[in-house]
């Protein structure tokens, strides 16, 4: 059997309901027809894909899209992980975010998930010894979409930050599986150290709004860090802490806090 763009998709379940949901959106919407087009339904691959609307996203003066979705399909084609992650990061927002109806959503508008598909990219780029390059994704995906990302940071998969703005993350900081944050988050280090400075944020745990996490510290699995906290201290897995600086405050409250997105503080008895 010959291969085509359809058999292609309906092997890839999550291609296949992408490229399924873009088809409805033109339908839906034929002014943006052009855009979908583009963007999805003109590619065989979600890797093809991504390589495509990354490469419009970090396009300037300085470095041609052309080179840059070069750049980018030879990352795919040699580290199948950065598109596995990829996925992850779709079900995640999917699931996570209340504004998020479609798989197709991420992909075109959601600034969240094309920065950490780009921080993917230029983390690819560092491990491969390519720095400046990995820097100028860096700087680029800092200048689109307010988010900085330190190309050598470590993030797992299944990640989802929601509205995406003014989020830090330093170079080695580690973020675990299923690790959701809000807006203007920063993963940083106090000024003082050198070397290994940043947080290690375990699997399942929900940062919210404003929290500032500083300094080579563990916030363990599932735990929960409230809106506008200042972290300084090792937080124990499944906790709930706030405030400035932060305090244990109470239980995590539910047995995967990163997937329910459940922020409210309750007096415990």
């Amino acid at each position: 059997m010959a291969v085509t763009r359809t058999n292609l998709a309906e092997a890839d379940p999550v291609w296949a309901r992408i490229t399924r949901e873009a088809r409805e959106a033109v339908a839906d919407e034929p002014l943006l027809g052009g855009m979908v087009h583009y963007s999805i339904l003109h590619h065989p691959t979600i890797e093809r894909a991504l390589s495509f609307r990354t490469s419009l996203k970090l396009a300037n003066g300085e470095m041609s899209e052309q080179i840059l979705r070069e750049i980018c399909e030879e990352a795919y084609a040699s580290d199948p992980d950065l598109s596995l992650a990829a996925r992850a990061d779709i079900a995640a927002t999917y699931e996570r975010d209340p504004a998020c109806h479609r798989f197709l959503q991420p992909m075109l508008f959601f600034k969240g998930f094309q920065a950490v598909q780009a921080y993917r990219l230029a983390n690819w780029l560092w491990r491969e010894g390519r720095r400046d390059l990995a820097y100028f994704f860096q700087m680029r995906s800092s200048e689109v979409f307010g988010v900085d990302i330190h190309p050598a940071a470590r993030l797992g998969k299944g990640i989802m930050i929601d509205h995406a703005h003014s989020i830090v993350i330093g170079e080695t900081a580690v973020v675990g599986d299923n690790v959701s944050m809000l807006h203007s988050v920063t993963l940083g280090g106090t000024g003082k150290e050198e070397e290994d400075r940043h947080p290690k944020i375990g699997d399942g745990v929900l940062i919210g709004a404003g929290a500032k996490v500083l300094g080579n510290i563990t916030v363990g699995h599932c735990s929960r860090i409230a809106a506008g906290s200042v972290v300084l201290d090792p937080v124990p897995p499944c906790k709930t802490v706030a405030g400035v600086p932060a305090r244990i405050v109470g239980e995590a409250g539910c047995s995967q806090p990163a997937v329910n997105m459940d922020q409210l503080l309750r007096n415990e008895p």
